[in-house]
């Protein structure tokens, strides 16, 4: 058994036999790894139903019921920056097929309302908004249109490519496609035969860094739930024969956990709204969620090696509401006290073969332990059990758990020890971590 120390800062748990700087099984792209390190961003479901009070709208609305007062963008992507959120998917077309840019494909538009004379441009406003303060942007455009007169004809899949060319050759990058998969009837009465396969070569012919999202990937996952929660068990594999976007999905609690060999890296994408519905409702102005409720989504989403897509929709105004700004700013502030101070920084880390032993100068109190997996290589860990005390010799059981990935943080009743051990008690080869860290949440 061989023993080496490492200086916590710049620590990466390595085994002493090659085969463990190789790569196991599926990997992430380079692409794949960025959006792992965004971590956290805003849904900002947005359009007519934000003035009709609906959840889907029923595509028959007249254009002029959308008529923010005061849009500012601007104030978006401000709050989203100071929130700690990465960017902002904006839905630019919802189910009832309203854009919110002028699209050439649709008669359906901010063209065809009142506000801002027909001249608005909803995406333009933010992709600038955006830029200006340095976080990035993603479009969701549902594949079902309840207004369009071709719904239901396979001239539509054509309109369908068309509307996400004006977009993903109009307004810069964006990080990620966002897929729902409802699919319901049109205005002629018919369902839509969607060719997802010329969507994805399209999609991404015209930006090959972006993420799309669906049930089934291709590059990122829905969880199963709306509820912003991922299993503690989570793998970034998925197999998707045999499954068709839009038309059927893995069971959802696959969907949650992932596959254990699953052939495709697929990661994990939580969605839950900050309020009660996706869109905004004055009525609904009492289910805000608390800052500490957002952080309990945040260790059970995040902190269980996914990522986070939180919707804050914008008001009548067309501003985020303050009393979503003031959840998002509480959830910010507790977020920041949380991880501010890591106890293990300045640790000794003694490692042997399947086993990483963190060495304190003196007992210190903590109950949260924050584990990072080279995801570049694949994910190796199945299971991994917490022990420590204050003798080397006595070391008690602390608590266990499964699958670690791009992040995940383990909470436990507080501990005040000076010796903790991570035992991996199952891999798929040897782990490798780039990260192991020590914190007193209060919650």
């Amino acid at each position: 058994m061989k023993k080496i120390f490492f200086a916590l800062s710049v620590f990466i748990l390595h085994s002493c036999t090659s085969n463990a700087q190789e790569k196991f099984g599926p990997t992430p792209t380079k692409e794949q790894l960025a959006w792992h390190d965004k971590e956290y961003y805003f849904f900002m479901h947005f359009g007519p139903n934000t003035f009709t009070d609906l959840e889907w709208g029923h595509g028959s609305e007249n254009p002029n019921v959308f008529n923010p007062t005061a849009l500012d963008c601007n104030q978006w992507a401000r709050i989203a920056k100071a929130a700690g959120a990465k960017g902002i998917v904006i839905t630019a077309k919802h189910h009832d097929g309203f854009s919110l840019w002028p699209s050439k494909y649709s008669k359906h538009t901010v063209r065809e309302s009142n506000w801002m004379n027909g001249k608005g441009d909803v995406i333009k406003m933010l992709s600038e908004a955006c830029k200006k303060e340095g976080i990035e942007m993603g479009v969701y455009i549902s594949p079902w249109d309840r207004n369009h007169p071709q719904y239901g004809t396979p001239e539509y899949n054509d309109i369908y490519i068309n509307t996400m060319k004006e977009l993903l050759t109009g307004y810069g990058k964006f990080f990620e496609l966002w897929w729902d998969g409802a699919n319901g009837e049109g205005p002629n009465g018919k369902k839509q035969v969607y060719d997802f396969t010329r969507f994805k070569d399209s999609a991404l012919r015209y930006q090959p860094q972006i993420m799309i999202f669906s049930d089934i990937g291709p590059h990122v996952r829905w969880v199963g739930n709306e509820n912003g929660i991922i299993n503690s068990t989570n793998w970034n594999l998925l197999d998707t024969a045999g499954f068709k976007r839009g038309e059927g999905a893995p069971p959802n609690d696959t969907l949650n956990t992932g596959n254990y060999n699953g052939k495709h890296w697929i990661g994990a994408e939580a969605d839950v709204s900050i309020r009660k519905g996706w869109f905004y409702h004055p009525e609904e102005d009492n289910t805000v969620k608390s800052g500490a409720t957002l952080f309990n989504i945040y260790l059970k989403s995040v902190g269980h090696g996914g990522n986070l897509i939180l919707n804050v929709p914008p008001n009548r105004k067309g501003l985020i509401d303050p009393l979503d700004s003031a959840a998002l700013m509480d959830f910010k502030k507790i977020r920041d006290k949380a991880f501010a101070n890591n106890l293990f920084r300045n640790a000794k880390l003694l490692y042997t073969d399947n086993s990483v032993e963190v060495h304190l100068d003196k007992p210190v109190a903590f109950n949260s332990i924050q584990l990072k997996e080279k995801i570049s290589l694949g994910q190796k860990v199945v299971k991994f059990e917490i022990s420590g005390g204050n003798d080397l010799k006595q070391f008690q059981p602390i608590t266990k758990g499964t699958t670690i990935g791009h992040k995940r943080i383990i909470q436990f009743p507080t501990q005040n020890i000076q010796y903790i051990r991570i035992h991996f008690t199952e891999y798929k080869a040897k782990p490798i971590l780039t990260d192991i860290s020590g914190y007193l949440i209060s919650n």
